[in-house]
């Protein structure tokens, strides 16, 4: 019997079920150095996130 994956699989759902959960977790964060270290991390992920895209994209041509 397979074990079923109940947790997103991909790069790209990874990085988005991470951000989601950080972004939960700022709201219960005052302000303050924990809060600001999310922020980056949740920044770290987009840019994560936007760069996968670009590296993804059809429009990408290896060097000839």
């Amino acid at each position: 019997m397979q074990r079923q994956r109940s947790t997103p699989h991909t790069f790209a759902e990874r990085l988005a079920a991470e951000k989601q959960r950080l972004e939960q977790q700022l709201q219960k964060l005052p302000d303050g150095p924990a809060r600001e270290e999310l922020l980056q991390k949740i920044r770290q992920i987009e840019k994560a996130a936007s760069i996968d895209r670009w590296l993804s994209s059809p429009a990408l041509q290896p060097p000839s």
